[in-house]
């Protein structure tokens, strides 16, 4: 255990396998962040004085203009002594609820579609978290953690679901959808994000899937059906698939109880596979989007998240419209 002093008056301890970020957020400390994986460079900060290891010494996140400055990603860096650091602290990333470290069992899986499963793991003292935020999990025979969303809400009973879409040559899925069994047990970490929803807007909620970002999404809409202060509100969910057989989310959205009234569901298929076979609507999901609510954007809480070019070119959308930053909620490391 090493102490990483932000000032005279301030600091925490963390243990040497820890990092400095998620060693602070497990602390209450509104550590800066993003991506928690070395490649958005948010979570910089400057090393004054000790030492420290990187679980990715080349990562994007940092430059050589860093590294002149002697500024570390917190997020790769293991103390190996005692550290004194700069960090401007952001009260808005204070974590509701502490991260963890963790043992999970898997209690049962189910298949969405051809390659997306969900799965379902359960863990005794784990703790709570909020809609539409992440775990990193430890994955049998796998260098460095792998981050999933959680698709289900937190009601106390220490189970955490996710959707995993397994994608071709990745180790990282092939770990999990191959090597983990029935009553098999992983350590997770978490949670994590800050795209999670926001119980005191007074705004409608746009929602923007694609692949595995359906779980993220398809949390914040369960949260906000039991959230008191967000009732009456409408909630526009929107899936892009490449495909009609990639779509998926109807049958857990249409389970709600004001699926229809409150809660709004389009798919979006990118590439139909005949004209019988897809009659919904045809293209990139974000550009339809556009097309129905693009001159009021503003009047939306917005949350998206699915595979990086997707997600870029929603973020770009809602940057073109001009939609004020604090309206706008995704995790950079889709």
């Amino acid at each position: 255990m090493h102490r990483i002093e932000l000032s005279p008056e301030q600091g925490y301890d963390c243990a040497a396998d820890d990092t400095l970020l998620r060693a602070g957020l497990r602390n209450g400390l509104g550590m800066p962040y993003e991506c928690n994986s070395g490649s958005c460079g948010t979570c910089k900060v400057e090393l004054v004085s000790g030492t420290v290891d990187s679980a990715w010494p080349a990562a994007p996140g940092l430059g050589d203009r860093d590294r002149a400055r002697n500024r570390v990603l917190a997020c790769q860096s293991r103390p190996t002594s005692a550290c004194a650091i700069k960090v401007r602290l952001r009260p808005e990333n204070v974590p509701a609820h502490r991260p963890a470290r963790f043992r999970a069992k898997l209690t049962g899986t189910r298949d969405l579609t051809q390659d997306l499963r969900e799965f379902r793991f359960k863990a005794e003292g784990a703790p709570g978290f909020l809609p539409g935020q992440y775990a990193l999990f430890a994955l049998p025979g796998i260098t460095g953690l792998r981050t999933y969303s959680m698709s289900n809400v937190d009601d106390g009973s220490g189970e955490w679901h996710f959707m995993v879409k397994r994608m071709p040559g990745g180790v990282g899925t092939a770990a999990l959808f191959d090597d983990v069994p029935i009553g098999g047990a992983l350590d997770l970490d978490g949670p994590y994000g800050l795209a999670y929803l926001r119980k005191d807007s007074p705004r409608d909620l746009l929602c923007i899937a694609g692949g595995s970002g359906l779980a993220p999404i398809l949390s914040i809409v369960r949260g906000a059906v039991r959230e008191p202060s967000l009732d009456g509100r409408q909630i526009h969910v929107f899936y892009g698939a490449r495909t009609p057989r990639d779509i998926c989310g109807i049958e857990e959205l249409s389970t709600l109880p004001v699926y229809g009234a409150r809660i709004h569901f389009q798919p979006v298929v990118s590439q139909p596979e005949g004209a019988e076979a897809w009659t919904g609507p045809i293209g990139f999901v974000h550009e339809h989007v556009r097309s129905l609510f693009g001159e009021r954007f503003k009047d939306f809480e917005c949350y998206f998240a699915g595979p990086p070019a997707m997600a870029e070119a929603v973020q770009r959308m809602f940057m073109d419209a001009r939609v004020p930053y604090p309206q706008v909620h995704f995790d950079s490391f889709y």
